[in-house]
């Protein structure tokens, strides 16, 4: 067997922005809604205005030997436009008669991009599956081929969640105090029937406590879980974060694909002073933050320092630092804010041993490599090794929404994202008024490639004397091929409190 079409459950609304064919052979696509321009808004009370998003296909399959493509995109395209990302793939189409086609030789996750930006395909092909899971054992949790409207599922001890290929599972996901938990297949679990629960009209700009005026629950929420596998789902169309671990140990979460982000603060995995986590081969499409190495946040009611403590130290245990994390071949798509990033919330005694390595960034808006230091943590030995990163040629300027009548519009066609920054500053919001600062120190950035028209943009800042930013080194950075040998040849914001930055 050379491939495997899962079975697609059509969702409204349909798109059909391409007809695809494999080996001769018409594949159907399923449909997911994303952004369409970089617009957010501070929480007024209600959801994004749905004309701020499209519709767009992704194919999802399996494949053990090479395969042919034939894509044929709806509309008139320009083929010295087209793009198949990431690039890294070396995938090399033709395009003879309005078709576009190549050849897959491994399992890759994708897009076919005809019309720049938008209207994107996302191709998601999986290697073979080879999960041992007994279907009617007690403990699995099973899902068909289908759709199935769950609810809540709440995940205990030595469970398995099995979504088959074919499932579309309406549900959320928690999990506490567990352990030996695991979340498998490659069905989809859909959150597009989870909403806010509205507790107060909060549409004051600027109003602090407009971001507590409703009650969302994420997609997939663990919390004091150890020994946890997630691998192959599709989660589409998250309410807030797509996967929310906290104080969680012995983390794997590999094969995952994340499509389908358009709504506010839907960052994809979320995690807070986790240990031992490995996020590997997986593809993440979002609006908001993409992959985030965080301590305790700032969303509290009453004390946040007292609440914080008591989360931190639990039966015994503590949760006071994040450590020992590798993040590796993923491929990330991010729409409004922030790729790969250490914070913006820090509430965490140490945050080390953090490694982001061989993964591809594909579309950006705001900052690629990212430490928003905002609260106390010691962040140290932090590398980034072996990313690749492409910006388009023009790329909308991320904006916040000030009112409901307000359209987006990119007023700076030069606007370029920032490659690295690295910080440690107060933050209205998320620092909540903690007078403790952190510090960073130790941060590697090795052999990063950048595809762009303008030089790379990095900046770095301290808070002060003693919460400084130090010793970062970036070593072999490129620009379209040609190495970066001193700052002169970047776009620098070196501010106050740092030391001993050096490109190598």
């Amino acid at each position: 067997m050379s491939y495997r079409i899962y079975p697609v459950i059509p969702v409204p609304p349909a798109c059909e922005d391409y007809t695809v064919k494999i080996n001769g052979k018409i594949a159907e696509t399923n449909t997911a809604r994303v952004s369409a321009v970089p617009f957010n808004r501070r929480w007024p009370g209600h959801q994004r205005d749905i004309s701020q998003s499209e519709p767009v296909q992704f194919l999802s399959l399996a494949i053990d030997e090479p395969i042919e493509f034939e894509i044929t995109p709806k509309d008139t395209f320009d083929p010295a436009k087209l793009k198949i990302r990431p690039q890294s793939l070396g995938i090399t189409p033709t395009v003879e008669n309005g078709s576009i086609r190549f050849t897959l030789s491994r399992p890759a996750y994708f897009t076919v991009e005809a019309y720049g930006r938008g209207r994107a395909l996302h191709v998601f092909a999986d290697p073979m599956s080879q999960y041992d899971v007994d279907v009617c054992d007690e403990n699995v949790l099973y899902f068909g081929a289908g759709e199935h409207d769950a609810g809540l599922i709440e995940l205990k001890s030595g469970q398995t969640l099995y979504l088959d290929e074919g499932a579309v599972v309406y549900a959320c996901i928690r999990a506490e105090d567990a352990e030996n938990i695991k979340i498998l297949g490659r069905g989809i679990l859909d959150n597009s029937r989870n909403k806010e629960k509205i507790l107060f009209e909060a549409s004051a700009e600027g109003n602090r406590e407009a971001i507590k005026n409703a009650k969302r629950r994420h997609t997939v929420e663990l919390r004091y879980c150890t020994n946890v596998e997630i691998d192959g789902i599709t989660i589409r169309d998250s309410l807030v974060y797509n996967v929310r671990p906290t104080a969680c140990r012995d983390l794997s979460i590999k094969n995952v694909k994340i499509i389908g982000c358009w709504r506010y603060n839907s960052d994809g995995i979320d995690m807070h002073n986790c240990e031992g986590v490995r996020i590997s081969d997986c593809f993440i499409r979002t609006f908001d933050d993409s992959i985030c190495i965080k301590g305790f946040d700032c969303y509290y009611k009453g004390d946040v320092e007292a609440a914080v403590k008591a989360d931190m130290y639990r039966n015994g245990m503590s949760y006071d630092t994040f450590c020992d994390t590798v993040i590796e071949r993923c491929t990330i798509w991010n729409d409004w804010n922030k790729a790969l990033e250490i914070g913006a919330e820090t509430r965490a005694e140490e945050i080390r041993d953090i490694t982001f390595r061989d993964c591809d960034l594909i579309h950006l808006t705001n900052v690629a490599l990212d430490c928003a230091n905002v609260d106390y943590a010691d962040v140290h030995d932090i590398t980034f090794r072996d990313i690749r990163v492409e910006m388009d040629e023009q790329i909308p300027r991320y904006r916040i929404q000030k009112s409901d009548n307000e359209v987006y519009e990119n007023t700076d066609p030069d606007y370029m994202p920032y490659l690295i920054s690295a910080i440690v500053e107060f933050h209205h919001e998320y620092s909540a008024g903690g007078t403790r600062r952190g510090k960073n120190r130790d941060i590697r950035f090795e052999n990063i490639s950048l595809l762009s028209p303008r030089a790379p943009r990095l900046r770095f800042k301290g808070y002060d004397e003693t919460h400084k930013t130090e010793n970062i080194s970036i070593q072999n950075l490129t620009h379209n091929g040609v190495r970066v040998c001193d700052f002169s040849q970047t776009e620098l914001d070196l501010q106050e409190f740092t030391e001993n930055i050096a490109i190598e």
